[in-house]
């Protein structure tokens, strides 16, 4: 199912208006704020506040622990090892802690485990090899909450532990000289939803005398890419991170993110946080997904412009072959999908390869859930032992879905949205029914797009962008907004780029026309005509050329004006019970089973188009039929296929040669309809 049901967020205008009077805010821009739910004075002041206050790192339990500790190795000139991870938040955090212990003048080094042959995390190598280097103590970034047998190792080798995590802890905490992680149950703060390298921040600023801004001022872009790669929510300490951040990354950042900016086409032009998240996040993730996390934290370090570039562009290459690994498995797993309908159908879609690359299942079932609007896990195996990665859609936790089935793991961790496994081969076929019989437990979830405000085309400007530009920076918890343009014309395609893989579309509506890009598609690709009335799910950002401004309108999706989703989305679970082989009622059977004259009509329409290359909503449009017939008409098509008239070729429908007999009573799955009817079917 990869279309998601628009949801018109509830918008209350004389809130909103009152938001505007309230705070002298731009009335566009309080609109924004109230689809939001920040509505509350104290809340939005504290959107809005240039001057934000940072708590005090001392509320965090055992930070005075952790700087007394580290404060000690600095004045023994005791070798201190920073231990990070080889994501873009590890690697930001451990060159924030390294950076700033080696300018106080301490003994320090760093060690980044590697993905595929350690895994995340302390392991009791890693340990051995750091302590026999005359390592005194080790300052964990970004992990460690978990490390309870590596921790006490390391306490047998005469290696002292400080951990600065921010993943949750489990019912034991590590005996570590200090545990330094908001999310122990014994902390009450204020604020505790940082990323790794904002706790590490809030420790370094606790070293520094407590004085956040002198950190914030010499680190921000560092904390800032780290923050945002790793998804956190963009509110009170994370927002004003990421809003000093940006303002680093444009005015004067270190030579690494420097270099990282011309590397990425973004140099010399101003870059916000969707462009981080999208330029610079994913090259340093690449890194460690690739090759070796230590290049991007050495990209990090650099302290000259040449060297800065010479890492930048492994760094990027790493970022060209994970494009590359990631293409082919992707292509892969959706093949294997598209023919087998017991995956395809699944409530949760578990796909397995032999020598995957590990830093990429991710990545991979991330795509595979945008493609099919479920959750996935991608494993990859060597040999007997599998290695996964998971990704959810909102409203349904993987994480509980996963440890429903924890007897059958080696190990597993993770949260709502994404988390990792570790499986035997022998178990994989029990995982799979297990952890559907658990989505089949709980409510069904239909993926849905947030439409955050209706917004006419004649309100597309400067003005707007002006609004827009207030509620920045974009992210996690505050994402860029999208509006739904409603019952538009379309008027004009035009292919752009090379090769025509990106389009410029035109629609018109009352007088006022809107022209908007829609990228990755060709005009083979795109299902809509000229005249078609459609609505539109876009986002506005603002296009630099030359010196002058414009908005710049970009599609998310496109429907037909006047669609019921409800309608459409029931029919479609319908269909996918029907094919996941689940019983049907007599109702549900009479209402998916298609008439002969509706197979006829639809055999028509094929054999006059002699093929058809778009989805199965644009067909009943342009077949006249209903949307709720979405599952009579996905039937149609699997019988027509089933009986020979009809072939499916790479999600394409072809026309076979015609003039040959066939008999519906033929058909296995009208026989298996008329089951549930009683036997009293179609004829």
């Amino acid at each position: 199912m990869s279309r998601k049901k628009w949801t018109l967020a509830h918008i209350d205008k004389d809130v909103a208006a009152s938001v505007a009077e309230t705070h002298s805010l731009d009335p566009f821009t309080a609109l924004i704020l109230t689809s939001r739910g920040i509505t509350e004075y104290e809340d939005v002041e504290e959107f809005f506040d240039p001057d934000f206050a940072f708590c005090d790192s001392y509320l965090i339990r055992d930070v005075d622990k952790a700087v007394e500790r580290i404060k000690k190795a600095i004045e023994n000139y005791e070798k201190i090892c920073v231990f990070g991870d080889y994501d873009a938040d590890g690697v930001t955090s451990t060159a924030l802690m390294y950076s700033y212990l080696r300018s106080v003048g301490a003994d320090v080094t760093y060690y980044i485990p590697d993905r595929v042959t350690e895994g995340y995390g302390m392991n009791v190598q890693a340990v051995k090899k750091i302590a026999e280097d005359g390592t005194k103590l080790i300052v964990t970034v970004d992990n460690g909450i978990s490390a309870i047998e590596e921790i006490d190792f390391a306490k047998s080798l005469g290696v002292d532990v400080v951990v600065t995590d921010h993943h949750k802890p489990g019912e034991t905490l590590p005996d570590a000289v200090a545990v330094v992680d908001p999310h122990r149950d014994d902390d009450n703060l204020p604020f505790r939803d940082w990323a790794g390298v904002g706790v590490a921040f809030k420790v370094v600023s606790a070293l520094n005398g407590g004085d956040c801004m002198d950190i914030i001022s010499r680190y921000a872009d560092i904390i800032a890419v780290g923050t945002i790669a790793d998804v956190v929510d963009l509110r009170d300490e994370n927002r004003a991170i990421v809003r000093y951040g940006v303002a680093k990354i444009n005015s004067d950042p270190c030579f690494g993110i420097e270099a990282l900016k011309q590397i990425s086409g973004v140099g010399g032009k101003y870059i916000n946080s969707v462009g981080v998240t999208y330029s610079l996040a994913p090259r340093i993730n690449a890194a460690g997904r690739m090759a070796s996390a230590e290049t991007a934290l050495k990209l990090l370090l650099s302290e000259d412009e040449n060297t800065a570039l010479e890492y930048a562009e492994i760094v990027d290459e790493c970022n060209r072959e994970r494009h590359t690994v990631e293409n082919e498995i992707t292509k892969s797993a959706i093949s294997h999908i598209e023919n087998d309908d017991k995956l395809k159908y699944a409530k949760v879609i578990v796909i397995c390869g032999e020598g995957w690359h590990h830093g990429v299942i991710g990545i991979v079932a991330a795509r595979i859930t945008e493609k099919y609007g479920k959750p996935s896990i991608v494993i990859s195996f060597d040999g007997d032992e599998g290695t996964g990665s998971a990704r959810s859609i909102d409203g349904f936790s993987v994480y509980d879905a996963i440890k429903s089935c924890d007897d059958l793991l080696t190990h597993f961790g993770g949260h709502t949205m994404a988390a990792g496994l570790g499986i035997k081969k022998e178990n994989v076929n029990e995982f799979f029914n297990r952890i559907n019989e658990y989505a089949n437990s709980v409510p069904s979830v239909i993926p849905e797009l947030l439409i955050n405000c209706k917004l006419n085309p004649a309100y597309i400007n400067n003005d707007l962008l002006s609004s827009l530009s207030a509620l920045e920076p974009y992210g996690a918890g505050n994402s860029q907004p999208v509006f739904g343009i409603y019952g538009v014309t379309l008027s004009e395609i035009k292919p752009v780029g090379e090769s025509g893989k990106h389009l410029r579309l035109t629609f018109t509506k009352s007088g006022a026309f809107v022209t908007a890009m829609k990228f990755s598609t060709t005009a083979e690709e795109f299902p809509y005509c000229v005249g078609d009335i459609l609505d539109l799910a876009v986002r506005i950002d603002k296009n630099e050329f030359k010196g002058e401004v414009k908005p710049s309108v970009q599609i998310k999706d496109i429907r037909f004006s006047g669609t019921d989703e409800d309608k459409l989305f029931g029919s479609m679970l319908l269909f996918e019970k029907f094919k996941r082989g689940e019983e049907l009622t007599t109702k549900e059977a009479k209402f998916i089973t298609p008439s002969r004259d509706f197979l006829l009509g639809v055999y028509k329409f094929i054999k006059q188009q002699g093929s058809w290359n778009y989805d199965t909503e644009v067909l009943l449009k342009r077949t006249g039929c209903q949307t709720y017939s979405f599952c009579t008409m996905q039937t149609a098509i699997d019988i027509l296929c089933e009986l020979g008239l009809l072939k499916l070729d790479d999600g394409k429908i072809l026309f076979e040669d015609g003039g040959k007999k066939v008999e519906l009573a033929d058909s296995k799955i009208l026989n298996r309809l008329n089951s549930f009817m009683g036997g009293d079917g179609n004829e």
